[in-house]
């Protein structure tokens, strides 16, 4: 029985450990972008690439959060219902953020090659600030929509309590855990029509492209299926807490297995999608990259040298 157990607490802290090897790394990562973006003026005046920025800064804020819920969930730790409240809120509008950033950025690509002339005009900078203003209200509502309804429905014993910070806390009813799946699926059916639409207008434009316009918007084409891949890989996160809400319901052992298989796979996953399509397959973007890295490894190296003297 002993051992049962030793093996398991070890099992358990392993997993803990690579989770928090691969958030280390991917926040790592993250902010070296970050870091990136802010050297050139160009980047932070051209719509993609704030885009880009935004869903760097939510992912970066998720990626936290999502760490310590996951090793709360793991230990058993209780915390006071009104800091699951705030938890639940910033992780509910990140979680609904990314998705709505890439469907933007898919939309951008649309406009850029569908839409050339009127691209300067609908894709500035002060129009992009009104999308992340429109992205981030549209991410706070189901957050809100659940909260207002857990307000309504909870005794005052609820809010002095102590337990298990997890979204099922603030489900009371059956009712509101289908009214939840209501809204994620809104979304959900929302961003896949758009996605649809910009690949298939985009699609039109390749085929009747020719020379260099062909190859611009063949790469614009491959962005867009890059996007829908990393937009379905968060889009399926919406379905993992009623995957897990039926588990909990079984078995609690179980009920950790499958959310930490979920977290890894479809929370994490997408995460490190992001530095793909930007970091390494935009050519102006890499540039600067690399020429960041450099410097970094040429500074380290003059000094290493003044040191020796």
């Amino acid at each position: 029985m002993a051992s049962n157990s030793s093996l398991s607490v070890r099992r358990i802290n392993s997993q803990v450990i690579f989770v928090q090897v691969l958030v280390s790394c991917f926040l790592f990562i993250n902010i070296f972008l970050i870091t990136t973006f802010l050297m050139k003026e160009y980047f932070y005046t051209t719509m993609r690439y704030i885009l880009f920025a935004t869903t760097l800064l939510s992912d970066c804020l998720f990626l936290l959060l999502t760490n310590i819920l996951l090793i709360c969930s793991y230990f058993g730790i209780f915390m006071q219902m009104w800091l699951c409240i705030i938890l639940y809120l910033a992780f509910s509008l990140c979680t609904f953020v990314t998705p709505l950033t890439l469907t933007a950025m898919t939309l951008e690509r649309y406009v850029a090659i569908c839409m050339p002339l009127r691209h300067a005009e609908l894709c500035s900078t002060h129009k992009t600030l009104h999308w992340i203003y429109v992205i981030h209200g549209l991410g706070f509502v189901p957050g809100f929509v659940i909260l207002s309804i857990f307000f309504a429905l909870a005794s005052h014993s609820h809010f002095t309590q102590r337990g298990l910070c997890i979204v099922q806390a603030f489900i009371l009813q059956t009712w509101q855990g289908h009214l939840r799946s209501a809204i994620s699926q809104f979304y959900f059916l929302v961003m896949c029509i758009l996605i649809v639409f910009s690949y298939t207008e985009i699609m039109k434009v390749a085929k009747a492209a020719s020379g260099e316009n062909k190859k611009s918007t063949n790469k614009g084409l491959r962005t867009v299926i890059l996007h829908a891949c990393q937009l379905l890989l968060c889009l399926i996160q919406f379905w993992c807490p009623f995957i897990e809400a039926a588990v909990l319901q079984i078995n609690i052992l179980l009920f950790i297995n499958i959310r930490y298989f979920n977290y890894v796979t479809f929370y994490l996953s997408p995460r490190c999608l992001s530095p793909v399509i930007y970091g390494l397959r935009d050519e102006m973007f890499f540039r600067a990259l690399k020429y960041n890295a450099l410097c970094g490894f040429e500074l380290k190296f003059i000094c290493e040298a003044h040191l020796k003297r």
